[in-house]
């Protein structure tokens, strides 16, 4: 459904327009895991096989770790589940960026959740509508997305790497017009703390927060987004459908893009430039050592949406 994203924020910025709220209310702000806010650039158009950042729970990464207490990850979007068994995640044939909520009972994957400026469906840019004003971050509120994502090693071992799926749902009614589906948006810092506090909430009751939400602001931009290697506000400038000619931005879309323009650019990182990602990872094995031959829920998942696919290109 959502084949470009855009997050424009340094690594610092993210960390406070990410302010979170643990079990006893109170405010904290995440810490980036170690080395992963080098591996994030800032984007106006980032596609599939880039680093975003993603909030989730410490205790992922740290056992020991209380389960509310939140981190910065930079994960490569598009989900590569632990099971598969080439050396190259790029050969990963599956497309694996978005997966639908009414399949997630069959994955077997960990929740978290991506944090962009905005997203893109073709030519529509859709983007939050509020300003976050606060102690930490006087700036746009970030758009919240309900997100799984997988850890992965290939045989020859290495370095572990991190993948992560965008979660979608049934269209609001404002957005039908675009497409049938959107991400599922976590609406507020409550929402948040519910979906990745898996030790309090149980996955049932956190599924019932991926519903259709009318809090989505759009305007049409050019096809000039959809290539990857382009990468400036000209992907967030609106236009009217029809010409080339530039539509007048809502009061929103223009009080963003003045507020992009207006950043200080020594708090920016280079623009994300689309690489690919060589961490060798250990792959999942069976008890007698061998790569792992079962077809899993996530696999039947995969499988399914590959079957799709080709049927609607036929």
């Amino acid at each position: 459904m959502c084949g470009r994203t855009a997050c424009t924020l340094a690594s610092d910025e993210i960390s406070r327009a990410s302010t979170y709220r643990d079990r006893g209310g109170h405010r904290r702000r995440p810490q980036w895991r170690d080395g992963d806010s080098d591996k994030y650039r800032p984007s106006y158009n980032k596609s599939p096989q880039s680093h975003s950042p993603v909030l989730l729970s410490r205790k992922h990464f740290d056992k020991e770790a209380p389960v509310d207490e939140c981190v910065l990850a930079a994960m490569r979007w598009g989900l590569v589940p632990a099971w598969f068994r080439e050396n190259d995640p790029n050969k990963m044939q599956y497309s694996t960026s978005n997966c639908r909520s009414e399949s997630l009972l069959e994955k077997k994957s960990y929740k978290c959740q991506v944090a962009q400026s905005s997203g893109f469906k073709g030519d529509t840019l859709a983007q939050g509508e509020e300003e976050e004003k606060d102690s930490e971050w006087t700036g746009w509120r970030l758009l919240t997305i309900a997100g799984l994502f997988d850890s992965w090693t290939p045989p020859c071992g290495g370095e572990t790497l991190y993948t992560y799926t965008v979660i979608t749902v049934n269209a609001s009614p404002n957005l039908q017009s675009i497409h049938d589906r959107m991400p599922a948006v976590l609406d507020g810092e409550e929402e948040v703390r519910r979906w990745l506090d898996y030790g309090e909430v149980r996955s049932l009751d956190a599924l019932k927060l991926l519903q259709s939400k009318d809090t989505l602001t759009f305007h049409p931009v050019s096809s000039f987004v959809n290539n990857s290697r382009n990468n400036s506000p000209e992907c967030l400038q609106p236009v009217e459908l029809g010409g080339k000619k530039e539509s007048r931005p809502s009061a929103s879309s223009k009080m963003m893009m003045s507020w992009l323009k207006s950043a200080t650019p020594g708090k920016r990182k280079a623009p994300e430039e689309d690489t690919k990602d060589n961490n060798p990872l250990r792959g999942e094995k069976d008890k007698h050592g061998q790569p792992s031959k079962e077809t899993g829920p996530l696999q039947k998942w995969l499988l399914k949406s590959e079957t799709s696919k080709k049927a609607r290109d036929s």
